[in-house]
């Protein structure tokens, strides 16, 4: 059998086991599994994990071991041997992970955790085995981190929701990740599974800690940003929030949530303020705090207040029809921080000195790139293109002084026509 071939089956087997366990689980909300630990270290799914892995790329741990070390000298198959026999022998131990931090836009910093390589295929495996576990509980509120949804299918139902809504519920928790309980995760992650082995695991990628600056510091409390894990554990701990509110309070209004961002979309104000205090009363029980100077309440009546979600400013914008009615309806445009972020990413890219020696046309094929993706994910509204204009015209003033830099020339911002015609027909205009 083919490298080609044996691929295929090993990823048609792994979605017979994710489809197997989804149904299961599915068919009694009660159901606890108990047989998990070994289909974690099949080949078939440890080589499906690497796969994942490898594809995301992402830097080393700290026991400095690249994915590029692992394919051109230690071997893609001796590693996943040696993995597949310490957690058959039940002698995997996790590392502590690597505490970088990465800047936001408002110019503070947030802390990331780097697993180790290793720890990286094994929580993948993990995560591949369970995850449709608790997919069969999860509820539809839940946009962020889950097979075949995406943010944008979010900000459809902002659009949905908001024909009938008036005012929105906009929520920030305070610091999620950081200060998820342990012990109230494990709880609920037990409920659907009582796999000892599987729980110990979980249990010590959660407790393993942190190396930083030399310094080892424990992890008692909430969940490493960077795991592989961590995203599908954070669901889990959220999804008694969705859980209670689709039960007892969509009376109030339509929760919608992506990973720990979420608002609540209510008809009149009265719905808003009691939104409120139910999810402070669910935040206790989770023992997490909301951030009252970024939560607030907004009303979405017309044009006059609107709220920032998932990059994107959501505000109902006046449109005049043919008979001079003026009405208001949602758009989605980038908010000030996604713009900043855009812009920086575009001078990154093209800015470096050793750019310069590139010709300009295979500039802009890996700038193109980028702009592409800007345009699948900001351009959702007419309305939008406003904002996107303007990005447009950045990366062309960039292209200029680009241009003139590679010729020495002293005005850095001359020639922007000539660099218009050079770019006529290559580069991508976002707003179009």
């Amino acid at each position: 059998m083919n490298a080609g071939k044996l691929a295929n089956y090993t990823n048609v087997k792994a979605r017979e086991l994710w489809k197997t366990l989804y149904l299961c689980a599915k068919e009694s909300s009660n159901r606890r599994f108990h047989a998990l630990y070994d289909k974690m270290y099949r080949p078939d799914i440890l080589a499906e994990a690497w796969k994942r892995v490898k594809a995301n790329k992402g830097s080393s741990g700290i026991d400095n071991e690249t994915i590029e070390y692992i394919v051109y000298e230690y071997g893609e198959r001796n590693f996943l041997n040696d993995l597949y026999l310490e957690l058959k022998e039940k002698s995997f131990r996790p590392s502590p992970v690597r505490r970088v931090y990465i800047p936001k836009g408002n110019g503070k910093t947030r802390p990331l955790g780097i697993p180790t390589v290793k720890d990286r295929v094994a929580q993948m495996a993990m995560k591949m085995v369970i995850e449709p576990i608790f997919e069969a509980d999860f509820q539809d509120c839940s946009y962020g981190f889950r097979p075949k949804r995406n943010a944008h299918q979010a900000i459809a139902k902002i659009r949905k929701g908001s024909k009938k809504s008036y005012w929105v519920v906009d929520v920030d928790i305070k610091g999620y990740f950081d200060n998820i309980n342990q012990e109230k995760l494990m709880k609920l992650v037990e409920r659907r599974i009582s796999d000892k082995r599987v729980l110990k695991l979980i249990r010590k990628w959660l407790q393993v800690g942190v190396m930083e600056g030399g310094q080892f510091h424990d992890t008692k409390v909430g969940t490493p940003q960077g795991g592989v894990i961590s995203p599908l554990l954070a669901n889990i701990y959220l999804n008694y929030m969705d859980t209670i509110w689709m039960k007892q309070f969509t009376h109030l209004g339509e929760l919608i949530r992506y990973a720990d961002d979420f608002v609540v979309m209510c008809r009149t104000k009265g719905q808003a303020l009691e939104s409120t205090k139910v999810l402070q009363g669910i935040m206790y029980k989770l023992d997490l705090t909301i951030n009252n100077e970024k939560s607030r309440l907004v009303n979405i009546w017309d044009d006059s207040e609107g709220f920032d979600f998932l990059g994107l400013h959501h505000r109902k914008f006046p449109i005049r029809n043919k008979g001079g009615y003026t009405f208001y309806t949602m758009s989605h445009v980038p908010t000030q921080k996604a713009m900043k972020s855009m812009r920086k990413r575009i001078k990154d890219y093209i800015s470096p000195k050793g750019k310069l020696c590139m010709d300009i046309d295979d500039l802009i094929k890996g700038l193109n790139r980028i702009l592409q993706g800007f345009k699948n994910y900001y351009l959702l509204s007419p309305i939008g293109k406003r904002w996107l204009v303007k990005i447009d015209w950045y990366v062309l003033l960039r292209l200029t002084i680009f241009w003139n830099r590679k010729r020495n020339k002293r005005h850095k911002h001359a020639r922007k026509k000539d660099v218009m015609k050079i770019t006529q027909g290559k580069l991508m205009k976002i707003a179009e």
